[in-house]
């Protein structure tokens, strides 16, 4: 072949990858669905947060004393599913806990809260942080609407997946997703009840604008 062949032939190539490329990076069917459910969930997070804090002095949880009905002395644990506990009258179902893209083999969606009997054809209780896909913001407040109150699990920050447990993380902290459950994206209940869907780009941006200097966010 001659040099011209070689380029016409490089530039036909070209164009094809561009146009198929636009539909190769589409989100499939799969994952816009799934996508969906996990923010139909977080929004149900969000109004259980709303409707427990309007019974208990305008507090989340967190903010409020366990001889108080509270999960505030468990918040440096670093445990996660104690403060989603504490709301199974609000939240109604275990089940909206668990992102359905969440696809890591430890972990299980509950059907029920604890061991009482239940004409569930697989009943699983909800018993530890492998039930839940989110993290909890625990120092999230109704009064200041731009922090984050739960959202996927899989955070990084300077590209290493955090593990389990309480995080302090400040407002210029390099952070993002991992691969794992939405593919770099994800999704943020931020305090004011509202579900935001983050590139890694826009979850840095959100956490700079959460209005404190420290920003404390336990992962299960």
């Amino acid at each position: 072949m001659t040099l011209i062949e070689v380029l016409v032939v490089m530039a036909v190539v070209m164009v094809i990858i561009l146009a198929i490329l636009p539909q190769l990076l589409r989100p499939r069917p799969y994952q816009r669905s799934t996508r969906i459910a996990c923010v139909n969930g977080l929004k149900q997070v969000g109004l259980a947060f709303r409707i427990w804090a309007g019974d208990n002095n305008d507090k989340y949880p967190m903010s409020m004393s366990v001889t108080n009905g509270g999960t505030m002395e468990l918040v440096e644990s670093g445990t996660v599913w104690r403060h989603f506990q504490i709301m199974s009258n609000e939240l109604n179902t275990p089940k909206i806990l668990f992102c359905p893209a969440d696809s890591d083999p430890n972990r299980r969606m509950a059907t029920l809260w604890d061991r009482s009997p239940s004409a569930n054809s697989d009943p699983f209780p909800f018993l530890s942080d492998t039930n839940t896909s989110y993290f909890i913001g625990v120092d999230g407040t109704d009064t200041n609407p731009n922090m984050f109150l739960a959202g996927d699990r899989n955070l990084t920050v300077k590209n290493v997946a955090l593990r389990p447990g309480l995080h302090s993380l400040a407002t210029n902290e390099m952070i993002g997703w991992t691969k794992e459950i939405h593919v770099n994206q994800g999704n943020v209940l931020m305090a004011d009840a509202s579900v935001q869907w983050l590139s890694a780009a826009s979850l840095q941006k959100a956490l700079e604008n959460t209005g404190v200097t420290t920003n404390r966010l336990a992962l299960p």
